[in-house]
Order: structure tokens, then C-alpha cells, then sequence
């Protein structure tokens, strides 16, 4: 075969020349440590590449260009990592292809656990790379969990190879990542974060170990909340802070900061913690107003996605909690109501479908930590794993389905006897005093106050008030609006910061050319 050349038994095919040079260009900055030029292959040059050659094939077996960097063998893990990236994106890989993919990260891992590197790698390659073995585990196990359609040899060997992509074994090597950065030690440090992101300065150390460990405090957080697992979602990614942000890398990397917080934010409506959840999407809803414009690409269609998907979930806190309303920007909630308005006011009028909907379309595509029962193939692990969490969140949308008009009924009295509320609300007796007491359950929701995630306090969330009395016999139900409070303390403290965040925009932009002199004729 003209062009080309044999090397361990298969046909070695030629490497384009503007690929080879690539690889070649790639390999010595890495060697030589010159971060902003591996940044601009990375971020660039290789989706340009990718664009030009290979829309809808593979990039090179990384067999045919270890030849190219004098056969060695990190780069060749990078080189890989970036080849099934790649393949991923642009084409369906193989039952081989992913289980490749599987053994390139263990090793990729192990060598940056294991070793005494001196390699400095862009964090945004850092935060893709946690990234996207987090997706391809995601992606194997709904490949996995639907047998229908499989041939016979693929299902024996899923059989033989169940470790491979296994949670467990996930989350280990993300904890050891973690672990063997010390990034939970160095977050404690106080002002530990003020330069933890540089690049600079690093000398004969190295960033990826640190870097990954940081990143797969995402990764963690992300995996246990596809497992289904939310407290431990929430616990796993500490020190991270949803609403403590000085440890977030929130304006460099737009993904990374995204993902944290719609994760953070399906794991509080789970947990039924509305008004949390309606924090965590309202900032990162602003944020994405603006970075959404600085994107390309792939990344561009992401954001949008996440932007849609987090405007739905918020539209489900809204019509659980109302009160959520409040704590929302202005821009947030007009959007809000452009998009979601019809539906929230039918979910708020009891429309089951228009939750299931939402959570639906919203809801990240959940995993069975078990693998698949391979004696009956018909089966589909994956629907069973996305019911199991609907089932769940239906369950709190059932039992308050009713409560919005029994709301209604109350704010047109100021006291009513049970019986006639009962008439009204089409209940018997027990089932209005149910109800009640339902209500007025929810109308005490958990917030947070003050240190980690997953603490929290009561507070009153309604905006009906009402006790159950005897009056003459007769037991009524005395309603009371509840006061406002005279100082809006959220609103201020909400206002106050996006002044501070507008005055340190102003003061970052360039001054204004000095206007050219005017001469003026004597």
C-alpha cells in the first residue's frame, strides 16, 4: 500500500502533514513546559483540525504518531485521551473502543497519581478531561443498561467485562484524585484560592494533579447525583460552596462553573429544598447571560442546553414554593416568565403532567449502580434508573397536588368552619384536615444559613397563615395573612452585591483614548 507502512502486524496509515506537525508542535510545549502555546493547540488548533480532517472519523491511531514524538509514552495517554474525546463527539464508538477508552484513563490516572510530574496542562484540558470521563462512565452505563437490539456477542461481552466503567471504580479514582492533591487541605488555608488557578509561577512542579483533584470535586458531585445519591453528592463535593463562591473557579472555565451549580441545584429540588435550589440556578442563570456570548461551538450548544434545562427546574421550585419568587433576580425572573409562565401556572393549578414534563426534559440522564440483569434482555436499566428518581419526585407533587387551591379558598376568608371548607375543596373531613396539616408543613421549608451545603434551618415560606380553632362548638379554620417584614434583607443584600459587581466591571475596562488636541486657528 502506497503511503503507508507496516508496523506490529496492521497498516500503520499515513499522518496528514498539518496533524503530524501538530502532534510534533503539541508534544515539545509540553516537554518544554510553554502552557499558553499548548492552550492555543489544545483550544484551538486541535478543534480546528478535528473540524478540517476528521468530521466524522477518527483521528490517527495513536500508534501512528508515537513514531512522531519519539515514542513517548505520556504524550501517547494524552494523545489518546484526545483521540476517543474526539471519537465520542463525532462518531458511536464500539464496545472495544469503550473499554480502550476505560484502560487509557486507569492509566492516564495512575501515571499522574503514581508519578513525580513536572508537566504544566491548561485547566481548561484538566476540567475536560474530568469531564469527559465522567460522561463517557455515564454514557457506558446507558449503553449497558439497554440490551434490547444488542447482538449476542456484544452481550457476552458486556458480561465478561463488568468491572470495566464500574461506579465504584469511578468514584475511587476521582476520591484518589482528590486525595492525592491535597485540594480539600489547601482550600481550608485561608486565601488559599486567591492564586490557585495561575499558571504561573509554578516552577518545577506541576498543576494537572492538583487541578484534577479540584475538578473532580465536580466530577464526584455530578456522579452521585446520576446515582441518585444526592446526600452524598452534596457531602462529596466539600469544601466547594454553592453560596460561599470565594472557592469557585466561576469566570475562567463557563462548563465547569455550570455544571456545579445545576447539579447543586438538581440535588436541592430532590431534597425539596426549593428556595436553595432557586438560589443556585438564579446565579448561575445571570452568569450564563453573560458567558453564553463568549462561547463557540460544542461548548455554545451546552450552555444552551443547561440554560433551558435550569429555567425548567426553576420553573418547578417556583410552582412548589412560591415564595422562591422572591429571591430572584429581575432578569432572571422575566425570562422566567417568558418561557415558563403558562406552565407554572398550571402546575401551580395541580397539573401533574406539567411537572413530569419539566423533570423530564430538566433532569440529568440518571444510571443504575447495578449493571444490567442479562437473563432478561428486554429489560432497560436505564428507564428503571430515570423512573425510580421521577417516581420519587411525583411522590411530593402528588401529595401537594391539592394545595394550591385549598390556598386559594383560605385567602378569601378570614376564619371558615371545616366543614364548609370541606364542601368547597370537594374533601371529606379527614382528608381536608390532612391537608392542612400538609399545608402547613410546606409552608415551613429548609434554607441555608451558615456552614456546609447541606445544613440548614426552618423557615416560613408561605403566604397564608392559619390555625385551627373552637369557636361556639364549632371547629374553623382562622386565617391570617402573615406580615411583611419591614427590611428586605435578601433583596438589599442581592442588590448591593450586583452594584459591587457592575463597579468592578467598570473599573476593569480600559481608560478612554485622550481626545486628539484641537487646534484652533488664531
Amino acid at each position: 500500500m502506497e503511503g503507508a507502512a507496516y508496523e506490529g502486524g496492521f497498516v500503520r496509515a499515513p499522518v496528514p502533514k498539518m496533524v503530524a506537525d501538530f502532534c510534533q508542535f503539541l508534544y515539545r510545549h509540553i516537554r518544554e513546559r510553554n502552557i499558553n502555546e499548548v492552550y492555543v493547540m489544545y483550544s484551538h488548533t486541535f478543534p480546528h483540525l478535528s473540524e478540517r480532517f476528521f468530521k466524522g472519523v477518527t483521528w490517527p491511531m495513536v500508534e501512528s504518531v508515537l513514531p512522531l514524538v519519539d515514542g513517548d509514552h505520556v504524550f501517547g495517554l494524552l494523545y489518546k485521551e484526545l483521540y476517543y474525546r474526539h471519537l465520542y463527539a463525532s462518531t458511536k464508538p464500539t464496545i472495544e473502543q469503550r473499554i480502550d477508552s476505560w484502560d487509557n484513563y486507569r492509566e492516564l490516572f495512575s501515571v499522574i497519581l503514581s508519578s513525580n510530574l513536572n508537566m504544566l496542562l491548561p485547566n481548561l484540558w484538566l476540567w475536560d478531561m474530568v469531564d469527559e470521563f465522567v460522561y463517557q462512565f455515564q454514557s457506558f452505563c446507558q449503553y449497558r443498561g439497554k440490551l434490547s437490539g444488542k447482538a449476542p456477542e456484544e452481550i457476552e461481552m458486556l458480561k465478561k467485562v463488568a468491572n470495566v466503567w464500574e461506579p465504584q471504580a469511578v468514584i475511587a479514582f476521582l476520591n484518589e484524585l482528590v486525595t492525592r492533591s491535597a485540594i480539600r487541605e489547601e482550600l481550608a488555608q485561608p486565601g488559599a484560592t486567591d492564586n490557585l488557578f495561575q499558571t504561573e509561577g509554578y516552577g518545577a512542579m506541576s498543576n494537572v494533579r492538583r487541578m484534577l483533584g479540584y475538578f473532580s470535586l465536580v466530577g464526584l458531585l455530578r456522579v452521585h447525583s446520576i446515582l441518585g445519591d444526592y446526600t452524598t453528592a452534596m457531602k462529596s463535593m466539600a469544601p466547594l460552596h454553592p453560596f460561599l463562591r470565594k472557592s469557585l473557579f466561576t469566570t475562567k472555565i463557563p462548563m465547569s462553573n455550570i455544571t456545579f451549580f445545576y447539579y447543586c441545584g438538581v440535588a436541592y429540588t430532590m431534597m425539596e429544598r426549593y428556595l436553595d435550589a432557586a438560589k443556585c440556578f438564579n446565579f448561575i442563570l445571570t452568569y450564563i447571560s453573560k458567558a453564553k456570548h463568549q462561547a463557540k461551538g460544542a461548548v455554545y450548544e451546552q450552555i444552551l442546553k443547561k440554560n433551558e434545562q435550569m429555567y425548567a427546574l426553576l420553573a418547578i421550585s417556583t410552582a412548589l414554593c412560591p415564595t422562591a419568587n422572591r429571591l430572584l433576580d429581575e432578569a432572571v425572573t422575566n425570562t422566567l416568565r417568558e418561557k415558563y409562565g403558562e406552565k407554572v401556572r398550571s402546575m401551580q393549578a395541580g397539573s401533574s403532567d406539567t411537572f413530569e414534563e419539566l423533570f423530564t426534559y430538566a433532569c440529568p440522564k440518571f444510571v443504575s449502580p447495578a449493571g444490567p440483569d442479562f437473563s432478561n434482555p428486554g429489560t432497560n436499566s436505564n428507564m428503571e434508573a430515570f423512573r425510580t428518581q421521577l417516581r420519587a419526585f411525583m411522590v411530593v407533587v402528588e401529595e401537594r397536588k391539592h394545595l394550591p387551591a385549598l390556598k386559594q379558598f383560605l385567602k378569601l376568608y378570614t376564619s371558615i368552619p371545616t366543614s364548609k371548607l370541606a364542601g368547597l375543596a370537594e374533601m371529606d373531613a379527614s382528608t381536608l384536615k390532612q391537608q392542612l396539616a400538609l399545608l402547613r408543613q410546606s409552608t415551613q421549608v429548609v434554607t441555608w444559613r451558615t456552614g456546609d451545603p447541606l445544613s440548614g434551618e426552618a423557615v416560613t415560606a408561605g403566604d397564608v397563615e392559619f390555625t385551627i380553632e373552637q369557636q361556639d362548638g364549632e371547629e374553623m379554620v382562622v386565617v391570617a395573612e402573615p406580615k411583611q417584614k419591614a427590611v428586605k434583607g435578601d433583596f438589599l443584600v442581592r442588590h448591593i452585591a450586583r452594584l459591587e459587581e457592575i463597579i468592578r466591571d467598570l473599573d476593569s475596562l480600559p481608560p478612554p483614548a485622550a481626545a486628539p488636541a484641537t487646534v484652533v486657528a488664531a
